[in-house]
């Protein structure tokens, strides 16, 4: 949905790409080039008190796949009715540290959850009378498997998600890149094998129309 009058942005990416070291630089990027409009910083799952109690339980948990799914949309739909409707609905930028791709990527992708039953709860959840609300831009790090995990080992210890093994991250990462394909418009693909300046580089120079 994009006839909102703020601006929606997602940063994805696996684990270890480095999407997080950017996140917030990036949004006092743009605090300094629309010092007009108020710039949001969110997360997935998370963003409002509930969502942040089931971020816990989803990272650390063990539980039947569709229950993990399911409790990820439940902390979404939490999500865009406490923060992110709100704030684009007020003109605000939005910047979320994942979104709906997440779902599909890790819950889809990784762990083989049908599309069919995602499509279901994105259309449950996300449908408005203007549309699916998604982000107008996906920036998305990409990275290959045994690179992110050599990163993810020298960083804080793993949640379950970060324990899993390559294969596991390969589809994830496959997933992602079927994404990015299908919606060339919105995604753009951010080679994360480079270093933190030259992702820097690229994400400044990414060509945004707010």
């Amino acid at each position: 949905m994009r006839n909102q009058p703020g601006y929606f942005i997602s940063f994805e990416g696996i684990d270890g790409a480095g999407k997080s070291t950017h996140i917030e630089a990036y949004a006092e990027l743009l605090r300094t080039k629309y010092p007009q409009r108020e710039v949001l910083l969110t997360r997935e799952p998370g963003g409002t008190p509930l969502g942040e109690q089931l971020r816990r339980l989803l990272l650390d948990a063990p539980m039947h796949l569709e229950t993990e799914a399911l409790l990820m949309f439940a902390a979404r739909r939490e999500h865009l009715a406490q923060v992110i409707e709100p704030a684009l609905g007020a003109g605000k930028l939005v910047i979320s540290d994942r979104f709906t791709d997440a779902s599909f990527a890790y819950q889809s992708g990784g762990r083989g959850l049908s599309i069919d039953k995602l499509q279901e709860l994105e259309l449950w959840v996300q449908a408005r009378a203007g549309g699916i609300v998604q982000p107008n831009l996906t920036f998305l790090f990409d990275l290959p498997s045994d690179i992110a995990e050599a990163r993810r080992s020298q960083a804080r210890a793993p949640d379950k998600f970060e324990q899993l093994d390559l294969a596991f991250f390969e589809r994830v990462r496959q997933e992602y890149l079927r994404r990015a394909m299908a919606e060339p418009d919105r995604f753009c693909v951010l080679d994360a094998r480079q270093t933190p300046a030259d992702i820097w580089n690229q994400l400044q120079n990414s060509n945004i129309t707010i």
